[in-house]
């Protein structure tokens, strides 16, 4: 039996693994090696189990045979990862009409009885599979109730309950075995992470009775505080009780430790109390992890039946991984990789309180992570009203534009019906921390009268209260219990170490001041991607843009852009300065200008009356400037070539405040980023008229100064022509939302509608706007890397779209050579974090 690699006798040297016989066999083993007073355990491996559930049993005589012949016994799961979950443990197994007399002669009759019973009661509900409603009408205790019991188990399954301690646990390996193959199970480790051929290993171990004469019960016991991974001794003791009663909520549980609430452990049995955390010290050095024990005390003798790591909240499992590193119980490598990257979302962010109700009006796709609780509304300017009020907000949209983006600023989360992961709601919402729900097509939207329906009927209309879970893409009714941010100094420190051991350098997407701050909070290696048009939009700014987009002549543009320029200077000055010395990457105007311009009747009348003009003059205007697919349009460097004053206006912005910012003392390095290149000669053209207007600052401010400019690749064709463009460079960004987007012919902005059943059905792993699409996409990456590199070998490569923040595709920018990734401010943590995790991997193996 101990030498048996699929029935095995837990001991020391046992062939025994997590990968062969699950975390709980392997745990117990662990602790056998450190000489705990742990009971007879027998592993059963995978390969067993999965024999059991095809009807093939091991030995069962030689199981039962490592055990004395009037042991009880319990069998509980045993899965690779404890999170997988598993069937719920059986106890007493054994336990019959002898038994029940001879134990009441030892331990006293009724305990005796309210053994059997529950035994009975287990067997009938997990491996007979009976009604548990069955067993209501048992009264009283002891022996009336062990007979009423019995009589009711009978009567049900028309045979005699079982007498043998073979055929009992037979029955019951049988049982969780098919259990975890059962179709609700495999469903709901899945959601965990588990592969879909996880497997599952059962231990049966003797049981250590916490019923009868003497100082008996059971509970468990932890060194933390599982909601903030704070040194506190928690857990419940229960007298006269098995398994983990002592969590039911019994009112006879005691605290462990002294506390003013009721009586502990630590007062009835001191003894036992100061083993109890002796042993838990032990495993938490020995085991190289907070454990959550399960004991039991025997005649005052305590057993320690099981342990699993402590379960935690986001935040305490970074303040327990760092408190491990610093107590030097592990390595500083080891706490990184010991955090889940997504865990640091949740931190990051208000959420949901776990335990709070849900009434779920309808779902979407969770764009922005967070959650939040406002009133409805469904304009920008209802939303900033709202703001001036101090009354918080839920901005509701069909899907959001350039000018929504100072609604959304005042608003505390975002609710659209169209969109997908990287539609403007969605990339705005991460870039500036605000939950965010888009495409919850489950919803009708209904903004003429303002009113939101529910699936089920219920209508919302503006200013009910609703609360947006942008972790979860799910709108509840109300407002929900929150959990607050928490950023404490264990998270700073992680991040202090994950930036040590990252090979790859995390910078932000940032369009603002306050986006550049919160990169800067956040230890972003600088800006990768500033998009300049958002600066635009602000009220003060947005009407001189009309006024230039009407303008007729290049003079006349021109003399409206100098109204633009020192806005544009000081929003550039404000970001060098916050950066104090990191590199700030500045994309040139990107968006078609159409997009400045009123579309609805009341605005394109204001328009008329604001520069004064006719209003059929503005209509028409508009009509001319429409066009078919704006997103493949005239934007962009398209823009910049045919429409030139506005790209030398950021250029003279961008170069008045490199002068203006480094008159403090701090190195500035600017990087200028023109959008939307196919062609060589785009750049050419550009980077030309951006070199006349450097040297005209130059000379105006007499001060030298440096910059660095390259290109976003983001269209096919560029890709696949960076041998032409990089010599024209000093770095190759690539923009993989357009370049997605242009490679599948797929609009990011409808995807949405349609992509949950694309993967669903296989047509693609994973949505490609969320995930970068290694095959496709990745391969003009790939190839666009090589082929810049070829041409200019010490070209700086990075990745600027929403991909840059995605734990696996960051692996793949990193195995491709790329130098740094950009994403949102609010996802630079979990894309430091993932950095160094994989630099880790790669330096043990």
């Amino acid at each position: 039996m101990q030498s048996d690699p699929n029935t095995t006798y837990v001991t020391q040297t046992a062939p025994i693994a997590t990968e062969t016989h699950g975390g709980r066999a392997k745990c117990l083993q662990r602790l056998v090696r450190l000489d705990l007073p742990v009971p007879a355990t027998v592993a059963l491996s995978f390969t067993t189990v999965g024999n059991i559930a095809n009807g093939e049993l091991p030995d069962v005589d030689a199981v039962v045979d490592q055990f004395p012949k009037d042991a009880l016994l319990c069998v509980r799961p045993s899965s690779q990862d404890p999170d997988w979950g598993g069937p719920g443990a059986v106890l007493n197994i054994g336990m019959n009409d002898a038994r029940f007399e001879n134990f009441s002669k030892v331990m006293g009759e009724d305990a005796a009885a309210a053994l059997y019973t529950r035994f009975i009661q287990s067997y009938a509900i997990n491996v007979a599979r009976l009604d548990p409603d069955m067993f209501d009408d048992v009264q009283g205790e002891g022996r009336r109730a062990l007979e009423e019991t019995i009589s009711a188990y009978e009567h049900e399954t028309e045979e005699k309950f079982p007498q043998s301690r073979r055929t009992q646990l037979a029955a019951v390996l049988r049982s969780m075995a098919r259990a975890w193959n059962g179709t609700s199970a495999r469903l709901l480790r899945q959601a965990k992470g588990a592969p879909a051929d996880a497997g599952l290993g059962l231990v049966v171990q003797q049981m250590i009775f916490g019923l009868g004469a003497g100082q008996c019960g059971s509970g468990v016991l932890q060194l933390v505080n599982s909601e903030t991974g704070a040194p506190q001794v928690t857990g419940r003791y229960l007298s006269q009780s098995q398994g983990r009663d002592a969590l039911g909520g019994n009112a006879e549980a005691l605290y462990l430790t002294r506390d003013p609430r009721g009586p502990s452990l630590e007062e009835k049995m001191p003894e036992a109390f100061e083993t109890l955390k002796t042993y838990a010290s032990l495993m938490r050095k020995r085991l190289r992890a907070e454990m959550h024990v399960e004991f039991a005390i025997e005649d005052g003798v305590v057993h320690i039946l099981d342990g699993v790591r402590v379960s935690r909240s986001s935040r305490a499992a970074v303040r327990i991984a760092v408190t491990l590193a610093e107590d030097g119980i592990i390595s500083r490598e080891e706490a990184l990789m010991r955090v889940q990257p997504r865990l640091l979302t949740e931190l990051l962010h208000r959420q949901i309180d776990p335990a709070a109700q849900r009434d779920i009006i309808g779902t979407g796709i969770a764009a922005s992570p967070g959650a939040a609780t406002g009133r409805l509304v469904f304009d920008s300017a209802e939303a900033q009203a709202s703001a001036a009020r101090d009354e918080p907000c839920i901005l509701v949209r069909r899907e959001t534009t350039s000018e929504d983006v100072r609604g959304m600023h005042a608003a505390n989360a975002i609710l659209t019906e169209k969109g997908g992961i990287t539609s403007h709601a969605a990339v705005i919402g991460r870039g500036i921390g605000l939950p965010c729900v888009v495409g919850a097509s489950s919803i009708e939207f209904n903004p003429r009268d303002k009113t939101i329906t529910s699936e089920d009927g219920r209508v919302f209309r503006e200013g009910d209260q609703i609360t947006v879970d942008g972790s979860t893409g799910q709108i509840l009714v109300g407002a929900a219990k929150m959990q607050e941010a928490a950023l404490d100094e264990y998270f700073q420190k992680l991040m202090l170490w994950a930036t040590d051991s990252a090979d790859i350098k995390v910078r932000a997407n940032a369009d603002t001041p306050a986006d550049a701050q919160t990169a800067r909070n956040f230890n972003a290696e600088g800006i990768g991607l500033c998009r300049t048009e958002h600066m635009f939009f602000d009220a003060g700014r947005l009407t001189v843009m009309r006024e230039m987009i009407f303008a007729d002549t290049s003079d006349g543009r021109r003399a409206v852009l100098e109204r633009l320029l020192p806005m544009q200077r000081e929003d550039f000055t404000q970001l060098f300065g916050i950066m104090r010395g990191q590199p700030v990457c500045i994309r040139l105007f990107d968006p078609p200008l159409h997009e400045f311009l009123p579309m609805d009747a009341s605005g394109q009348r204001e328009l008329a009356e604001a520069l004064g003009l006719p209003r059929s003059d503005v209509t028409r205007r508009i009509e001319a400037m429409r066009e078919y697919n704006p997103m493949l349009g005239l934007r962009g460097v398209r823009l910049g070539i045919t429409v030139p004053e506005i790209y030398e206006m950021q250029a003279r912005a961008i170069f008045e405040a490199i002068v203006d910012a480094s008159e403090d003392g701090d190195a500035v390095i600017a990087e200028i980023m023109i959008p939307l290149v196919s062609a060589r000669r785009e750049v050419e053209l550009v980077r030309s008229a951006i070199d006349a207007v450097a040297h005209a600052v130059s000379q105006e401010r007499g001060v030298e100064f440096e910059y660095r400019l390259g290109v976003m690749v983001e269209t096919p064709r560029a890709a696949l022509r960076t041998s032409e463009i990089a010599p024209n460079c000093a770095f190759l960004s690539f923009g993989t939302n357009d370049l997605t987007q242009m490679t599948y012919g797929l609009s990011r902005d409808d995807a949405g509608r349609f992509m949950s059943d694309y993967v669903q059905q296989g047509v693609f792993d994973e949505d490609p706007f969320h995930t970068l699409d290694y095959d496709g996409v990745g391969e003009l990456l790939t190839l666009g890397a090589q082929r810049g590199r070829a041409s200019q070998p010490d070209i700086t490569l990075s990745v600027c779209g929403e991909h840059g923040g995605n734990p696996e595709s960051i692996a793949f920018c990193r195995e491709a050579g790329f130098d740094y990734v950009s994403c949102s401010p609010f996802r630079v943590p979990v894309a430091r974090l993932a950095a160094a995790q994989l630099a880790i991997a790669d330096k043990i193996g």
